[in-house]
């Protein structure tokens, strides 16, 4: 069950998020906020498919920058610290629409997301003006936008949504990066050596 999982963890994930967008759809009647973060269940889905797949996988993008080799078991298995937070991302702002502060957390991923894979492009030293992820990722600026400028206009959020929101996303954000690298065996505190290495080697 458990090399089930590890390997097919996307795929799973895909069946859950879905099956929380249709269950939404079918409630009806929903807020915008709701309606907001149904759009970002269904980015967030897209986007695990195109960082995971096309053309290569951001995965596969960060292995080489590293100078490591993560198997395809171990590259699928990834997938489940970051299934988990998307679910997460989606069902809580979803239950909790009138809170601002998960909100803007939820908007803040989306902001982080877009500021990440289009530092890729100069990070990664890509031929094209592309990462993988990259598409759905300003896809998932643009509604966090929307998200901001709702609370905004409409006077919803406070100051303090605005300082601890982003806070919290950065910590989420944080530790699912440093799971997933633990995951393919490297310390995250090691990331900044090994890619100043392989520039090295490539300059």
């Amino acid at each position: 069950m458990k090399r089930f999982i590890k390997y097919y963890a996307l795929e799973i994930y895909t069946v859950l998020a879905l099956s929380f967008i249709v269950a939404a759809a079918v409630i009806g009647n929903l807020s915008t906020v709701q309606k907001l973060v149904v759009v970002d269940a269904l980015l967030f889905v897209l986007h695990e498919w195109e960082e995971g797949h096309y053309p290569g996988g951001f995965i596969k993008l960060i292995s080489g920058l590293v100078g490591i080799k993560v198997d395809d078991e171990m590259s699928r298995a990834s997938r489940i610290p970051a299934g988990i937070l998307l679910l997460t991302l989606s069902i809580v702002p979803f239950v909790f629409d009138t809170t601002p502060l998960i909100t803007i957390a939820v908007a803040t991923f989306g902001i982080i997301e877009c500021f990440v894979h289009t530092l890729g492009i100069r990070l990664f030293h890509t031929k094209q003006f592309y990462t993988p992820g990259m598409v759905t990722a300003w896809l998932e600026f643009v509604v966090s936008v929307m998200m901001i400028t709702y609370l905004a206009v409409n006077d919803i959020a406070r100051c303090y949504d605005y300082v601890f929101g982003p806070l919290l996303m950065i910590v989420c954000f944080g530790l699912l990066q440093k799971t997933m690298t633990l995951m393919v065996g490297i310390r995250y505190s090691d990331m900044p050596k090994m890619i100043r290495r392989q520039w090295t080697r490539r300059g």
